[in-house]
């Protein structure tokens, strides 16, 4: 038997069933429809912002990282929530202006920007956190022909990393930002051109449980923020801090302990430096506003044996769910909370593989876990399904199609 993962809070047994803000798994397959969906919690999602702003000094702002997800309800009901968005293609930028979002709230982070994003961008007013020397060469270029001022920041590749990171974004070669040593030289290049300079971006790594962790990387990029300022002879008009923040997918993960981030972070605000007292303070996060409040739900299709065990073979899988699958950057394959949504309440009776419907052994939702008994029309929930669900999964795959999405 393989442990299951944490079912997060906010989640109940309504009448037997899964149930959330009182919405029965039921009631949510009717309003979307069909199997396999995703299910959003508006009220998880407003509860772990309101958490977060609670727990974090009153200065810090809130940027959502839309790429954990970017279904277009959501979309527009969260940006009423955070200060700000950030992006990384100009197919999200297409998304926030087709919801009237002011460009003016929004950052563009990420390698690789083609200059029809650069010009879509400088045009909008967002704010571009140049990766390279040449990027920032293309976007004044870009500015120039098109009779704009560009709202230009630097991303930074810093010298340390997050410690106990799920994906390490800095320290050492790495294809995002530009390397610290460089920033101070970048920063005269692009206030000397006349640019409306808007700062620093400085991104570590993600899904970090660790408090130590991030507490020890937000003073060491608050620390370089300084130093980089300093050698530019500038002040910083905005500091984007990065995100890292962890929510528990796997037993024996333990919350990430909010209270203790937010109360040294503001024992450092306390002591600011000049380069930085009247910068606006950012933290962007993704997964840590929505992981929580998703799920996936898949219906049971066929109930088997293979030698010995019992595989419960599901409308869905890997082409929706990636990173439950264990094949999003996992190296070794733990289960996702999971549970019999149409069952709920029941009691675990037997020991069961979940898989989904493609035609590989990757496709795998579960292994060896200890569920109540279950029979071919009754519903899955994956838990942690609010991020990188659907916006990361190749819902193409076999031609199987993309999920139905819900926001509750």
């Amino acid at each position: 038997m393989k442990p299951i993962g944490p079912i997060p809070e906010g989640f109940e047994a309504l009448n037997g069933e899964l149930a959330f803000g009182g919405v029965r798994v039921s009631e949510m397959e009717a309003r979307a429809g069909r199997t396999p969906f995703f299910a959003y919690s508006k009220s998880l999602i407003s509860q772990r912002i309101a958490d977060l702003r609670a727990s974090l000094p009153e200065r810090i702002k809130v940027n959502y990282a839309i790429k954990a997800n970017s279904y277009t309800p959501l979309l527009e009901f969260i940006s009423g929530l955070v200060d700000g968005l950030d992006i990384a293609s100009g197919g999200e930028l297409e998304m926030l202006q087709d919801l009237g979002i002011d460009g003016r709230r929004v950052s563009f982070a990420g390698p690789g920007k083609r200059d029809a994003e650069l010009e879509a961008a400088i045009a909008a007013g967002v704010t571009l956190n140049l990766e390279s020397e040449n990027e920032a060469s293309r976007a004044l270029a870009i500015a120039e022909r098109i009779g704009k001022t560009p709202r230009l920041a630097v991303r930074v590749n810093p010298d340390f990393e997050l410690k106990g990171s799920g994906m390490k974004m800095g320290g050492g070669a790495k294809p995002f930002g530009v390397d610290a040593e460089r920033v101070p030289a970048l920063i005269r290049r692009i206030v000397d051109a006349g640019c409306e300079w808007r700062g620093l971006h400085i991104f570590t790594g993600s899904q970090a449980l660790s408090a130590d962790a991030i507490i020890e990387a937000q003073a060491n990029i608050l620390a370089l923020a300084h130093r980089l300022a300093r050698e530019a002879d500038i002040t910083l008009p905005k500091l984007n801090m990065g995100g890292g923040f962890g929510i528990p997918y796997f037993h024996g993960d333990e919350p990430l302990d909010l209270d203790r981030v937010g109360e040294a972070l503001s024992k450092h605000l306390q002591k600011l430096p000049d380069s930085l007292k009247s910068a606006e303070l950012f933290v962007e996060l993704g997964r840590y506003l929505v992981g929580e409040a998703g799920v996936y739900v898949t219906r049971i299709v066929d109930r088997k044996e293979s030698h010995g065990q019992t595989y419960l073979v599901t409308d869905g899988g890997l082409h929706h769910q990636l990173a439950a699958s264990g094949n999003f950057g996992t190296v070794v394959r733990r289960n996702y909370p999971v549970a019999i949504a149409s069952r709920f309440d029941e009691e675990p009776t037997e020991e069961v593989n979940i898989v989904g419907c493609l035609c590989t052994p990757l496709d795998r939702l579960a292994d060896k876990a200890f569920l109540p008994r279950a029979e071919v029309g009754d519903l899955v929930a994956v838990f942690c399904a609010g991020a990188y669900g659907a916006s990361a999964s190749p819902s193409a795959f076999l031609g199987q199609g993309p999920a139905a999405e819900v926001l509750i």
